[in-house]
């Protein structure tokens, strides 16, 4: 549990100076300093997130994952073709995700894509369901939202549907929001 005490202090001391900075622009391109404080709490949390790779290596945590990262990838009600392959790269490229074989994680995150393509209101609810089952474990849970996060900042900025969804899967798995800087 030492480690996530850790992990919390880091993201109050990131939160801490990004309100010190100001509030000006919540993260968004161009907008001063705020979004350079959204990229470090990503680079933080990616980087918690790979030293946590060998215990991060149940099906739960690969499920809901998937889940999750389909569902930053459709926050906005679409996926678009160059958008899912995109998420698909990153996911591939994941140190913690090169847990599991490759082909696994693409049946997974596209088989959740195209049911939130094709329902995205049903789609989203069986997708939490996904995403709840990893609730068990707190390591796990937390890693599922941080790679949500990972996934959803990797352009940079965490867009409002984005952070909306990640508020979600919080809530389905247990966590405060705030623990993540949303």
């Amino acid at each position: 549990m030492a480690m996530w005490d850790r992990i919390k202090d880091q993201a109050k001391t990131l939160q801490q100076t990004q309100g010190a900075r100001g509030s000006g622009g919540h993260g968004r391109p161009g907008s001063g300093s705020s979004g350079g404080s959204r990229a470090q709490l990503v680079k933080t949390l990616k980087s918690q997130l790979t030293s946590l790779k060998t215990e991060l290596k149940s099906g739960a945590y690969r499920d809901a994952s998937m889940a999750m990262c389909a569902l930053v990838a459709a926050a906005d009600g679409q996926v678009d073709p160059a958008e899912r392959q995109h998420v698909e790269s990153l996911i591939l490229s994941n140190d913690v995700l090169q847990n599991f074989p490759p082909e696994q994680l693409r049946q997974r995150f596209n088989k959740h894509v195209d049911q939130l393509a094709f329902n995205f209101q049903q789609g989203k609810a069986e997708v939490m369901q996904e995403i709840a089952k990893a609730a068990k474990k707190p390591t796990e849970a937390r890693a599922v939202v941080q790679t949500g996060f990972v996934v959803a900042g990797a352009d940079g900025y965490v867009a409002p549907a984005e952070e909306q969804v990640l508020r979600e899967a919080c809530s389905v798995l247990g966590l405060s929001p705030q623990e993540f800087g949303l």
